[in-house]
């Protein structure tokens, strides 16, 4: 009975979710061109014969049976650099993600939590970080590490984690302040644990939302500071690589810049969509309706 109990605990969630994407259109679409784009990212030799750095004489031919979108300046299978900058953008947005989370997750609960001397300096320095454009201050963090694509995810995650921070620190303060949080300090549970069994749970809805649109904003990140080219270096393909190289040419072979242009666009355009599904599933008056 014991085993019934939990087998049908723990397909409830799995059963919601799949109710969930038979009902939004939206979060179908746009998981399945992320699947997708996963897809790609994992079976690119399968997908296309050519080699992403391989370069002929063949420079800037329009689309043919041999070359489905074409070549670059360089005569390389432009449709082969797409495919093969797909796991770049989406590592790139992911780490940016990650590195935000791991920074301003902890930092901004923590502030929220215990407020203090602790909360007043996080907070000076949240301020202070978004007082600078965001994009230069990737350029200058991305300097201070190093040109490369990691080095440059990490400097947009750092950008990213004063937002994150700043999310998680409003919504701790009104959820320790919350009855049971109260009552659980009664009870003498320990801070850690009161953290992780009803602040997380109960403060990360907004957070989750935001993970999907910085996703986005990751991937646009990527793409300017690859068109920098503080990113993904030579010969190596990027979709913001490929957008910089096309806008070079954009005169005399304006196609160059729609393949990766679209790209960002449509994944962009994906994980916004993504989030907003997610704030509308999660929004606890729209649950209440």
């Amino acid at each position: 009975m014991t085993e019934m109990t939990q087998s049908s605990a723990s397909s409830r969630p799995l059963g919601s979710a799949l109710r969930w994407l038979g009902q939004d259109f939206r979060v179908t679409l746009c998981l399945g061109y992320l699947l997708l784009l996963v897809a790609f990212s994992l079976l690119a030799p399968l997908i296309t014969p050519h080699s992403p750095i391989e370069q002929t004489m063949d420079f800037l031919a329009p689309p043919d049976a041999a070359h489905w979108l074409g070549t670059d300046d360089l005569g390389r299978d432009v449709f082969a650099r797409l495919v093969y900058g797909t796991p770049m953008s989406l590592y790139a947005s992911c780490l940016a993600v990650a590195v935000g989370l791991s920074i301003g997750l902890p930092l901004g609960m923590l502030a929220g939590y215990l407020g203090g001397w602790f909360d007043s300096v996080v907070s000076r320095m949240i301020d202070t970080l978004l007082s600078f454009p965001g994009i230069v201050l990737a350029v200058a963090v991305t300097g201070a590490l190093g040109i490369g694509l990691t080095n440059a995810m990490i400097a947009v995650g750092i950008v990213f984690a004063p937002n994150i921070a700043r999310l998680i620190r409003i919504q701790t303060i009104v959820v320790k302040n919350e009855l049971y949080v109260d009552a659980s300090r009664s009870f003498g549970m320990s801070v850690p644990r009161i953290i992780l069994r009803h602040i997380v749970p109960n403060a990360i809805q907004p957070v989750i939302v935001q993970v999907t649109l910085m996703l986005a904003g990751a991937l646009l990140a990527e793409a300017s500071l690859s068109f920098l080219g503080l990113g993904v270096q030579p010969p190596w393909p990027s979709w913001g690589q490929m957008l910089a190289r096309g806008y070079t040419y954009m005169e005399i072979a304006p196609e160059q810049m729609y393949v990766p242009g679209i790209a960002i666009l449509l994944t962009a355009l994906a994980y916004n969509g993504l989030g907003e599904s997610l704030r509308s599933r999660l929004d606890p008056t729209r649950r209440a309706r």
